[in-house]
């Protein structure tokens, strides 16, 4: 089985396209010049292939990549590419309470961009996850180097919420399972083996990471400053938006209802220290995680090779 993978150099996308091996897959992203609106590039791309893991998405706005071209436009690209080049099966990955009218421009377009693929005529699988975590996340990653950071941690509002973290072993798992046409429901809600309050899921990310900090509850309202505040400032911001809604609503049950998947399919690994570990990021914030004027920034050593594709 052939697989192309739309946003195939971002943190789900890359891990799959890992597991399923270079001969298997074809990387289709921005870095590789393709852009997600690009219905000839996407065509070409698909040529030959059996199926597409459309995993491109973004969880922030930034210039001409907003949620719509990028969630709608993309995905509407996407489905017309496949029918030109033959591939029958498209695998969507969404997020678990993705839903219209709800007043998240990430969430709608990601429930507009379900609709579309609904509606395609295409078979297809709409994979609803919640948070997954692994190496090269925003999960682990950030709650990491802000503990390393800072002394304090805020938490969100003062009702605790629940998620249930997939590892990116199990998500990846259920994508393979999906692109080979295992999973019979056409949406189903993608969740974690083990569910616990947003509080004590950063309790073990800091104890892991070898630090103690405060926590104290804010209400939700300053969350979202926080977050327009690094979505400005922060190159990957410590929160986005579309995560502080995320947050404030609890990532344990998907919205609207969609079935979980059958037993012998869901995610069965625990959230546990030793995967929390393999997650660590290098270090805490610093300053070249600002998007600073290009005069200001923090010069970066230059490279031994050349540089990543």
């Amino acid at each position: 089985m052939r697989v192309a993978i739309t946003g195939g150099t971002g943190f789900v996308g890359r891990h799959l396209a890992e597991r399923l091996g270079a001969e298997q897959t074809v990387i289709v992203s921005r870095r590789t010049g393709v852009e997600i609106d690009d219905v000839d590039a996407l065509a070409a791309a698909f040529a030959g292939c059996d199926a597409v893991a459309h995993c491109a998405g973004i969880n922030r706005e930034i210039g001409g990549q907003t949620f719509e071209r990028v969630h709608v436009a993309g995905t509407r690209a996407v489905i017309e590419a496949a029918r030109r080049a033959g591939v029958k099966r498209i695998v969507m990955l969404s997020f678990l309470r993705a839903r219209p009218d709800c007043g998240s421009a990430y969430h709608e377009t990601k429930w507009a961009a379900e609709e579309l693929l609904r509606h395609s005529g295409l078979e297809y699988t709409v994979l609803k996850a919640g948070m997954i975590y692994g190496p090269g996340d925003h999960m682990v990653d950030h709650v990491t180097k802000a503990v390393r950071t800072l002394p304090v941690f805020a938490t969100v509002g003062y009702r605790e919420r629940l998620v249930r973290p997939v590892p990116i072993e199990d998500a990846v798992d259920v994508l393979v399972a999906a692109l080979e046409g295992r999973i019979a429901e056409p949406t189903v809600a993608v969740m974690g083996a083990e569910t616990l309050t947003l509080g004590e899921a950063v309790r073990r990310i800091a104890r892991v990471a070898d630090r103690r900090p405060v926590f104290f509850p804010v209400p939700v309202w300053s969350i979202r400053a926080l977050a327009q505040l690094t979505e400005w400032t922060m190159r990957t911001p410590l929160v986005a938006k579309a995560q502080a809604t995320m947050l404030a609503e609890g990532v344990n049950e998907p919205l609207p209802y969609a079935p979980e998947l059958p037993e012998a399919q869901r995610p069965a690994r625990p959230f546990t220290e030793a995967r929390i570990r393999a997650a660590l990021p290098a270090g805490p914030f610093t300053r070249a995680d600002l998007r600073l004027p290009i005069a200001c920034r923090v010069p970066r050593a230059a490279p031994v090779s050349a540089p990543p594709v």
